[in-house]
């Protein structure tokens, strides 16, 4: 028989409001959360010749090819910008956001053995993709770091001014926009699992749709408002602007991302927490 006065540790129910967030219950599971981004890092440099070297080798590799194609053989304008500082500046923050979006796309699909035996909070998958991808941009941020300190004071041929301070901020609507954007992908891809290779083939063209490897004042007048309408556009202005000197960026552009990202985020968490009570019915 049951003791009345009997207090339960944990209590799983599935009754949970849409719109429900247990931060509490996340805070209590942050050891798996440190675990799972452990477990990235280390999978990441298992059984490979160069290890960490790899997120340098990446963005100055694709930085290099940039400025042959887009620099010298279609002569895209830099705004008089350094050009490997320039591209650079939109590839640091661009990895980020796709490997995040992608990868938290197929969290489902991906841990469904896990998520099948034993009971935590799934949002701490999608939490540990846009963690563990912050360990990467770290390494690839003090390369683009190197690269701003050289031109600023050896080649005096940039002038970052006070928006560097807003990186923090500039980060956190990045992880904030893939995270929402990613559970709402992964909600769908549960069901409809060819979703995957569109948005993997998708988020290549939304690339040339985002000022990375060009600034918005080489896009032709027609187009501008498309490329003002995408709510990447004021992060990636305001970190060019801030560590190169130059751009449009319109701080006004950054507050139309911010509410566009909050919202957006608000959607995949509802979308989120419906799908993840009967996914394994799908997946």
């Amino acid at each position: 028989m049951s003791n009345p006065n009997q207090v339960w540790t944990e209590e799983i129910k599935s009754e949970n409001s849409l719109f429900s967030v247990n931060l509490k219950e996340l805070w209590h599971y942050r050891d798996l959360l440190f675990m799972l981004l452990k477990r990235d890092f280390i999978t990441f440099y298992k059984q490979t010749i160069l290890g960490p070297i790899w997120f340098f080798v990446q963005p100055i590799l694709t930085s290099l090819i940039y400025v042959v194609l887009f620099g010298q053989v279609a002569k895209l304008s830099t705004d008089g910008l350094p050009q490997i500082a320039f591209y650079l500046s939109g590839i640091t923050i661009w990895n980020y956001f796709s490997d995040s979006l992608v990868k938290t796309s197929s969290v489902f699909q991906s841990n469904a053995s896990i998520f099948g035996k034993v009971y935590f909070p799934r949002l701490i998958m999608p939490l540990s993709i846009v963690f563990s991808n912050l360990l990467k941009f770290a390494i690839q941020f003090a390369l683009f770091v190197g690269v701003v300190l050289y031109f600023t004071f050896v080649k005096h041929s940039i002038q970052p001014n006070v928006w560097v301070l807003a990186t923090p901020f500039l980060i956190l609507l990045m992880a904030a926009f893939a995270l929402g954007l990613g559970m709402i992908f992964s909600s769908m891809t549960t069901k409809y699992k060819d979703l995957t290779f569109l948005l993997t083939f998708g988020i290549q063209l939304f690339m040339y749709a985002t000022p990375v490897v060009y600034p918005i004042s080489a896009m032709p007048q027609k187009y501008l408002w498309l490329i003002n309408a995408n709510p990447l556009t004021g992060i990636f202005e305001c970190f060019r602007y801030g560590y190169l000197g130059k751009g449009h960026f319109d701080p006004y552009s950054l507050l139309y991302t911010t509410v566009f990202t909050l919202v957006l985020l608000v959607v995949g968490t509802v979308i989120f927490n419906k799908v993840e009570k009967g996914f394994m019915d799908t997946v």
